[in-house]
């Protein structure tokens, strides 16, 4: 199993907004405090599209163990 990590020293929230724009799975939303969240991870298809689309590379998929 794999889980998205949010490296939010480097994330700029909803001043950006990239990754929660062009999620499918609607997992990374703005939340309440302009931050970007996950929501339901486990509906997650792990598709990488927002790691290519951050500007900041704070995005990351990585495996559990």
């Amino acid at each position: 199993m794999s889980k998205v990590i949010i490296d939010y020293d480097k994330c700029d929230g909803a001043d950006c907004g990239e990754c929660a724009d062009v999620c499918p799975m609607e997992i990374l939303i703005i939340d309440d405090n302009d931050e970007i969240a996950i929501q339901h991870p486990e509906e997650c298809s792990y598709c990488e599209v927002c790691m290519d689309v951050c500007p900041n590379a704070c995005i990351k998929i990585e495996d559990e163990d």
